[in-house]
């Protein structure tokens, strides 16, 4: 009895003992979530910034939330009870629901059945009938498998006349090559959206038991650059026929005799969007060694429209009288403008830089009442409802500044509005008119993280190769198309295809030709 009464006792123990670990274990999981959420939420609104992209630091910050939000869920993962090493504990440890997403129903099915047993393990009995079954779906990836295609060209003999026949050799995605456009897709995605540089490249390839040194690769990528230079033009031109243009620039560290130089890439971006416009969207990228204003002067050749970008002094050449054919009409980048203004207000709750930041929200926020609208309605909108806030702002900010020390850092955030009132409040004449530039920084926004990871351009070259590069591919991610499919296709049709149906390559006029396709093949 005394045996039982010592059981009895320990079991208790032991119980108390394992519901005091499972409430520790509950609270650190229920803090671990609320930190999870709170983290969550933070990165939510530094990725929802809709007004360009932020400071470097601010940059850092978010890669840094972003690793400790990682941290954080795995170990909460690791140390939840259905992940535990004791089976005993796995199969005691409550169903967690998450509200999961069912898998894509478009992707393949794999069954695997698990043998059945044959008798009854209640009575042994062998009289089963099946009442049904549950299934547990499971996402898995297949290695990806490399094969050579061996394309054979037979050849005939007349017996009459005793000549040969045989069909022409295909053209190959780049001369005397020996990868298949799939491949040098796959190579060009991983370089220029993945940012993965060639080396790592080869060493990826290596593992997997397939030998393709660097200078190979770089000699594919150098060969499919010049293949799709005339898609790059293409692109080039649609955009310079636009009557508005964003612009912008970002640096490129470049490599130049053991050291690293500060090169640039330009971005010229259509999107008419906006305003109802037709025209699909695309950018067209240019590499300079330095950020002179000479570059945009040059790239923008012959072209005459309204210029959106920041205050860089570089476009104010384009904007002078006598230009010719004409000078470009400059508006201003609202965004940019608020940003100054934005960092005061959050490090310093300067309540006149909360309050003007208040007051440019407010802007914005009747201003995405008629994004996509055309440009008469957009313009008779802003008359009425827009005009008087901005007249306002102006109107409180040079009564703000007149009380302030210029050397003061909320006038001199102001004031970047009051010297150039013109070209913040141009959009007030013309629907067409975006209130900010963001559509420029964005197509950048792929560059900026890249630059972690490739760390510099190897030379001038590489930097006018990768802005040939940025401009198909960003300009496929701006009509949502896929940029690995779509440079796979064109990579295998470009050389078939005559010039004057080489528009039909665009990923605009592809997007269309492959949504048709697919309807007929449904």
């Amino acid at each position: 009895m005394t045996g039982d009464t010592d059981d009895i006792i320990a079991l208790r123990a032991a119980l108390a003992a394992a519901e005091a670990r499972a409430e520790v274990a509950e609270a650190r999981a229920a803090s671990a979530e609320a930190q999870i959420a709170h983290l969550k939420h933070l990165i939510a609104r530094m990725r929802q910034d809709r007004f360009g992209a932020s400071s470097e630091r601010g940059r850092r910050l978010l890669a840094q939330l972003e690793l400790e939000l990682e941290e954080l869920e795995t170990t909460l993962a690791e140390d939840a009870p259905e992940n535990a090493a004791d089976p005993a504990v796995r199969a005691t440890a409550p169903r967690s629901n998450r509200g999961r997403q069912p898998l894509r129903a478009d992707l393949p099915r794999e069954r695997v059945v698990i043998p059945a047993p044959t008798q009854c393990p209640c009575c042994g009995s062998d009289r089963l009938s099946k009442l049904g079954e549950s299934v547990t779906e499971t996402l898995e990836v297949i290695p990806r498998q490399f094969k050579v295609i061996q394309t054979v060209r037979e050849k005939f003999t007349c017996r009459d006349c005793e000549s040969i026949t045989q069909p022409p050799a295909p053209f190959h995605p780049i001369a005397r090559g020996r990868a298949g456009p799939w491949l040098l897709s796959t190579i060009l995605c991983d370089k220029f959206l993945q940012h993965l540089p060639l080396n790592r490249q080869s060493d990826a390839f290596a593992r997997e038991g397939i030998d393709l040194d660097t200078s190979t690769l770089a000699d594919w990528v150098g060969a499919c650059t010049a293949t799709l230079a005339p898609l790059t033009t293409l692109i080039r031109a649609h955009v310079l026929a636009a009557q508005r243009l964003h612009a912008d620039d970002t640096t490129v560290p470049v490599l130049a005799k053991g050291r690293t130089v500060t090169g640039r890439l330009w971005n010229y971006v259509r999107d008419d969007g906006p305003f109802g416009g037709p025209a699909p969207p695309a950018v067209w990228f240019r590499y300079s060694r330095d950020r002179k204003g000479e570059h945009p002067t040059d790239h923008l050749t012959g072209w005459t429209g309204i210029l959106q970008s920041d205050a860089y002094a570089g476009y104010n050449t384009l904007a002078k009288p006598g230009r010719q054919p004409a000078p470009v009409v400059s508006a201003g980048c609202w965004a940019h403008g608020r940003r100054g203004l934005f960092k005061i207000a959050e490090r310093d709750k300067a309540p006149l830089a909360i309050e003007a930041v208040g007051r440019i929200d407010a802007i914005f926020q009747a201003e995405r009442t008629i994004n996509g609208t055309p440009p008469e309605h957009r313009l008779a909108v802003r008359q009425t409802d827009i005009a008087p806030l901005v007249d306002d702002l102006f109107d409180w900010m040079r009564e703000c500044c007149r009380r302030m020390s210029t050397k003061n850092p909320v006038a001199h955030a102001m004031n970047y509005f009051l010297r150039r009132a013109d070209t913040f409040t141009r959009f007030l004449t013309d629907g067409r008119i975006c209130l900010s530039n963001n559509a420029a920084e964005r197509a950048l926004r792929g560059i900026a993280l890249g630059r972690k990871a490739w760390l510099f351009a190897g030379s001038d070259r590489g930097g006018e190769r990768a802005a040939a590069m940025y401009s198909l591919i960003v300009t496929a991610r701006l009509n949502d198309v896929d940029p690995h499919a779509w440079l796979a296709d064109v990579l295998a049709r470009i050389n078939d295809i005559p010039n004057p149906r080489l528009h039909e390559l665009l990923p605009w006029h592809w997007k269309a030709h492959q949504q048709v396709h697919n309807t007929i093949a449904a």
